[in-house]
Order: C-alpha cells, then sequence, then structure tokens
C-alpha cells in the first residue's frame, strides 16, 4: 500500500501550484521504478521506495545516491538534458521545493524534450530510415570508443553477471506465468539461453579479452532516443545497476535492434547491426545478436509486467502494460526459435499425427501465422469449412488436381508473409515427395530456411482421435477411421530430409506437454 507520507508527496508533485515557475499543468508518468511528473518545460523524476532485488531504492540515502548517479552518467549523451537535483524539503508542515527545512525527497530535474522527435514517434510517421539510423550509430559508436577501459574485476565479472541476470529474469518471470506469458514459453526461452551459455562459451569468453566490455547506456529503448534536427540524444541510461551497464557493446545494440523489430521495422535492426559491425570492427556481434535480442526483449517483458502490478498504476495502464509484456516475450521465444530472420515452420505428418494441434500451439506461442492446407482446400472449393461432404464431393476435393492447387496456394501464402519479415507456420501432410521437394527449391530461390516437423503417434491413439472426430462438429479435416490404412499407405516417409532440419515429435501425451517438449528441441540450434 502506499503510504500516508508517499501520497502525500504525490499530491504535492501532482499540484501545478507547487513548482516555482506555475507550469500550466502536470501530468505524472510512472515506470516499475519512478513516478516522473512534467511540468513544462521542466521535468522532476523521483524514485519510488520500493525494493525489487535488482535495484534497492528503499532509503532516502540510497534514492539520494540514485539521482545523483542518474545526473553524472546520462549527461553522457544527454548533456544539455539533465539539470541536476532538487530537493523537496518541508518546514512547518508544508512541502516545497528546495531551499530550508528537512529533506524528504530527491527528484532529478530535466529539460522537456520536443515529443516530436522522439524516435518512437518518429516511427508513427514513417519518417525513419538508414540516414536517421546513421545518426544514432555514429552517435553510439563515439560514446563507447570514449569510454575509460573498465577495471579487470568488472570485466571479468561480466559473462557471470549476465548469467546472473538471465536466471533472475527467470525467476522472477516466473511469477507471471498464465498472465504475460506462460511456462513452456518461459521454459523454452531458460533452456535456449542455458544452451547458448554452453555452447559458445568460447565466444563469450573472447568478448572479455578484446574489449568489448564497456559501460555502456544498457536501456536503449526507442523512447529514450531523441532524435532533433540539430542533436542526438540519448537519456535515462541504467543508473541503479553497474552490472546492468558495464556489459557488452553487442548487449547494449542489441536492446536497439529488438525495439526496431518490436515496433516493425526488421528492414532497420538489420540495418544497424551491420552498420555497428563496421563502424566498430566487430564481427562477433552477427553470432551474439539473437540471443542477446532475446534477453533484451525478456527484460522488457518483465519490467512490463512489474509494471502491471504497480500500486498506483490504473487498471488501464495495467492491461496495456500486460498487453506488451506478452509481445515481448512473444518476441524474446521467436527469437529462440527461429532467430532473426524468418524462415518457414512445417508441420507435417499422417492423418491424425498430431500436427496441427502442435502448429496451432506454436502459433498462439509465438504470433506466426498458420496456413492449413484442410482450411485452405475448402475455402478454394467454397465449402464450409467444418462440413463434411458426400463421397462424390470428397473425391473432386481431394483429386490430384485440387491438391496441387492447395500447396501452390499454400506457398503463396507462405512466401507473403516471409517477404514481410514474419516467419510462417505450414499445415499439411506433405505426404509426397514432390511437394516437399517444390517448397524447399522455392524458398532455396527465395533464400528462406525451412524447418520440418514430423508429427507421428501410435496406432491406438490415431484411431481414437478418428472415432472422436465424428462427436467434434468443429473439425476440418475430411479424414475419418475407414480412410485410415488408405492415406496411410499412400504417405511417403521424408526419408530424404537432412537431420538438422527435421524433428520428429511422438504425440500420444497430453498435448501441452508434447508442446513444451517440442519447443525446448527446437530452440536447440
Amino acid at each position: 500500500m502506499i503510504s500516508a507520507a508517499t501520497q502525500r508527496l504525490l499530491d504535492f508533485l501532482s499540484d501545478k501550484e507547487s513548482y516555482p515557475h506555475r507550469p500550466p499543468q502536470v501530468t505524472l508518468v510512472q515506470t516499475h521504478a519512478s513516478w516522473v511528473f512534467i511540468a513544462p518545460p521542466f521535468v522532476y523524476k523521483i524514485k519510488k521506495p520500493v525494493s525489487l532485488g535488482f535495484l534497492d531504492f528503499s532509503t532516502l540515502e540510497l534514492r539520494h545516491d540514485d539521482c545523483k548517479r542518474e545526473v553524472e552518467l546520462n549527461r553522457r549523451l544527454a548533456e544539455d538534458v539533465y539539470l541536476g537535483l532538487e530537493p523537496v524539503c518541508e518546514h512547518e508542515g508544508r512541502l516545497h521545493f528546495g531551499g530550508y527545512g528537512a529533506i524528504v525527497e530527491w527528484a532529478v530535474k530535466m529539460r522537456l524534450l520536443d515529443p516530436r522527435y522522439f524516435l518512437q514517434e518518429l516511427m508513427k510517421t514513417q519518417s525513419v530510415g538508414s540516414g536517421e539510423m546513421d545518426r544514432i550509430v555514429e552517435r553510439l559508436q563515439r560514446f563507447y570508443a570514449s569510454q575509460p577501459p573498465l577495471r579487470p574485476d568488472e570485466v571479468r565479472m561480466a559473462n557471470e553477471h549476465l548469467r546472473q541476470g538471465t536466471e533472475d529474469n527467470f525467476k522472477t518471470s516466473g511469477r507471471f506465468v498464465g498472465q504475460s506469458l506462460t511456462q513452456n514459453a518461459l521454459d523454452a526461452i531458460a533452456h535456449y539461453t542455458r544452451d547458448f551459455f554452453t555452447r559458445q562459451s568460447a565466444l563469450l569468453d573472447s568478448r572479455l579479452h578484446d574489449g568489448w566490455i564497456r559501460d555502456c547506456h544498457g536501456d536503449l529503448h526507442l523512447d529514450h532516443i531523441h532524435l532533433s534536427p540539430d542533436a542526438v540524444r540519448i537519456y535515462d541510461c541504467i543508473e541503479f545497476n553497474t552490472d546492468f551497464r558495464c556489459i557488452d557493446v553487442a548487449c547494449d545494440i542489441a536492446f536497439l535492434a529488438m525495439d526496431l523489430d518490436f515496433n516493425g521495422r526488421p528492414d532497420l535492426a538489420r540495418y544497424v547491426v551491420e552498420r555497428f559491425a563496421v563502424l566498430l570492427d566487430d564481427h562477433g556481434i552477427r553470432e551474439l545478436m539473437d540471443f542477446y535480442k532475446c534477453y533484451r526483449a525478456c527484460v522488457r517483458g518483465k519490467v512490463e509486467s512489474l509494471h502491471a502490478r504497480a500500486e498506483t498504476v490504473a487498471e488501464g495502464e495495467k492491461e496495456e502494460s500486460l498487453q506488451l509484456a506478452r509481445r515481448y516475450f512473444q518476441l524474446a521465444l521467436q527469437y529462440a526459435v527461429a532467430g532473426s530472420k524468418p524462415c518457414v515452420f512445417v508441420f507435417m505428418g499422417k492423418v491424425a499425427s498430431g500436427k496441427s494441434a502442435l502448429a496451432e500451439a506454436l502459433g498462439q506461442e509465438t504470433g506466426w501465422g498458420v496456413h492449413s492446407s484442410d482450411r485452405l482446400r475448402k475455402k478454394l472449393a467454397g465449402m464450409p469449412l467444418n462440413q463434411r461432404g458426400s463421397e462424390v464431393e470428397r473425391a473432386e476435393l481431394y483429386a490430384p488436381a485440387m491438391t496441387q492447387k492447395t500447396y501452390e496456394m499454400l506457398f503463396e501464402q507462405a512466401v507473403a508473409s516471409l517477404r514481410e519479415g514474419r516467419s510462417v507456420i505450414l499445415d499439411a501432410t506433405f505426404s509426397k515427395l514432390e511437394n516437399r521437394n517444390a517448397l524447399k527449391e522455392l524458398m532455396a530461390v527465395e533464400g528462406f530456411e525451412v524447418r520440418w516437423i514430423e508429427a507421428y503417434a501410435s496406432e491406438t491413439v490415431v484411431c481414437e482421435r478418428l472415432k472422436e472426430r465424428d462427436l467434434d462438429h468443429e473439425v476440418v479435416s475430411d479424414a475419418r477411421l475407414e480412410d485410415y490404412k488408405r492415406l496411410s499407405a499412400g504417405y511417403e516417409p521424408p526419408d530424404e530430409l537432412p537431420a538438422e532440419k527435421r524433428l520428429c515429435i511422438l504425440t500420444d501425451g497430453k498435448i501441452d506437454q508434447v508442446f513444451g517438449a517440442l519447443l525446448r528441441d527446437m530452440v536447440v540450434r
């Protein structure tokens, strides 16, 4: 609960009459750790009296120390924004800014920036391209080069601090399972992260020895970048936790690249990473980017989830934060499963193998579109999805010409999504070698990877599923128990697919457990 003293302070800072310059209005914005009062032409920021594990603002002394660090560190990239500290004092029972009386709180005083030029706003007007990115990249490149060497112990412990940070993320995020992410998604992301630490330990260690650990910004959110015609200002760095700021330069850059992906500009994300690789002469950055972007997306998911639980946040804002958290965790899972480049995930297998259930589960977890041959076939024929036609109608619906047309349309839909930068899920039996080869050849021309997931089940389970279809009026597939032997006989096993591109999954168990196991298999690559 908010204490009476804190509420009194918030009321004081929300009142425009409290400020010596008498602003026309005061607007309160808050994060999980701070209250920010916009009082034009200034902004006043105070720390919440909280301890969240990764930060501790529980006493006035700790908040004062943090405010001093915030001003000092943020002047590196936004010198004219951070004006200094302003005490809030009490005298004879009344609060006021500065001067005399007992200090009850400290505020960071900043200059209010023109909201039109925050990168997040510029993105909405579509006025951001390579030129704007070049200004940001060049400003950051100079900043990284200007940072003095860190102490040997800070460098030596950077990867261990990173590992601890990821584990803390998973522990904290576990509190939000069922709200902003699922247990399966959290387990898969954690599995991907831990596996990367093991497989790429030599690469991570080389970053320490090669001088890539610097005192960075730590929070390159699009809303923290102000791109006015006269200057690039980057504010609100991580001041409360040195371990979160003294990191690999690639990890700092990954936040910007991740947020560009999140805001629908993967083209700019790729451009930024390539520009940094060239300007910094750092080609290891490419191998690290998916890993660090996954980490950064998890951090944002955790932060938005925490914000959704803050006491003084309005209900509408809480729901908005939860929606953002879900999207960030979804993006983290996308990086773990597919990396940054879109690819095709084919869920194939015999009738009633469970492939459709797994395809739908992956679509829900990642947000990728699921394209089903069963649904597409009936749409092409103008038939209701859940209507099983007569024997004559089914003969026409599943004739070779209609099957070929269905797969061709399926491929067209996949290419359209991939060209827009989105991975895609195809749900079809792919029982014929010719259809698999056609997809592989098309994707080779288009330049996209295909990953195959073959679902299978025991004959007992398959027969049970086919019997249940007679009672399910929403089922789209027309295959029934009487079709099982004929359809199985026509299935050509995908033995030609390379092992590294193909996963086989037994679906006899509960779908949630089967899908969880599949996700963990999919993230190891």
